[in-house]
């Protein structure tokens, strides 16, 4: 890996991702004790970097994990990681922030190192207009203690993706416990129908997604709790929201194609979201 490749802001040091060292008793290595923020990154700032620190903190309090930054000094380590790594002339299209519980003993209980702040920058994905998603058998659950956080223990979303993959799709899509519509591995989803804009209501157990928040501000999209994957699949239009997706539009789910991909409703959602990332939204 060369200078202009991926920068690493580890616990103060800015430096290229090969020269970055964690801890091999680290717990987010050992247990995936950690919680983390992915933001793409407009004019050298992270996007809605304040709602993202908000919820990076909501992360870490339903683990009662503690984060040893103020938003300052996480905002100025964000900062000072893609300003070297733009000036080293590497693609800056995404960074990742990452707290763990630092490093501690193999088992469960943590340690008292205190915990570890990385930061990663990364070139920007390039998602094409349209996606197919597959349905899998793993499920939410609304009341685990991971519910609604984004944790770093996503071992389940791997092993969804890769079925997806294999699959000839992008993204794989959970129902919670109950049999409802949730979400995708890394992303929210919306459809519309009888003419609605829907998505799963965060009763499901889906992420609080910053891009879904933004899409259903500058729509007349709402929340519900009853949809299931019979209605992804009959769905007029669906589309998937992340914040490196932005919004995709869904054209096949498992083998059934959708009838607009993308639809009216998917492109107005665009582009009201397209108009907000361009602008001075709370950077």
């Amino acid at each position: 890996m060369t200078a202009s490749g991926p920068w690493a802001w580890l616990d103060g040091t800015v430096c290229p991702v090969d020269d970055a060292r964690v801890a091999v008793t680290d717990h987010g290595l050992t247990v995936g004790d950690g919680v983390f923020e992915t933001m793409k990154v407009v004019d050298r700032t992270p996007f809605a970097l304040t709602r993202h620190l908000a919820r990076l903190r909501r992360s870490a309090a339903a683990l009662d994990l503690a984060v040893s930054l103020d938003d300052a000094a996480l905002r100025a380590a964000c900062a000072e990681v893609i300003g070297a790594a733009a000036d080293a002339g590497a693609e800056v299209g995404r960074v990742r922030l990452t707290v763990t519980g630092g490093p501690g003993p193999s088992g469960s209980a943590r340690g008292d190192a205190g915990p570890t702040v990385l930061v990663v920058t990364g070139p920007v994905d390039r998602w094409e207009e349209t996606t197919a998603v597959l349905t899998v058998p793993f499920t939410r659950n609304p009341t685990s203690a991971l519910a609604g956080v984004k944790s770093t223990s996503y071992a389940e979303n791997v092993v969804a993706l890769g079925r997806a993959r294999a699959a000839g799709a992008t993204e794989a899509i959970f129902a919670d416990v109950h049999g409802r519509l949730s979400e995708g591995t890394g992303s929210n989803v919306f459809l519309v129908r009888d003419g609605e804009l829907l998505t799963p209501s965060l009763a499901t157990a889906c992420l609080a997604g910053i891009t879904r928040e933004l899409v259903l501000e500058v729509t007349d999209g709402r929340e519900v709790d009853d949809l299931t994957f019979a209605d992804l699949r009959a769905a007029e239009e669906a589309f998937l929201t992340s914040s490196t997706r932005d919004v995709q539009a869904i054209a096949r789910v498992d083998d059934t194609e959708l009838p607009a991909a993308p639809g009216q409703r998917t492109r107005a959602a665009a582009a009201a979201f397209a108009a907000l990332a361009g602008s001075d939204l709370d950077p």
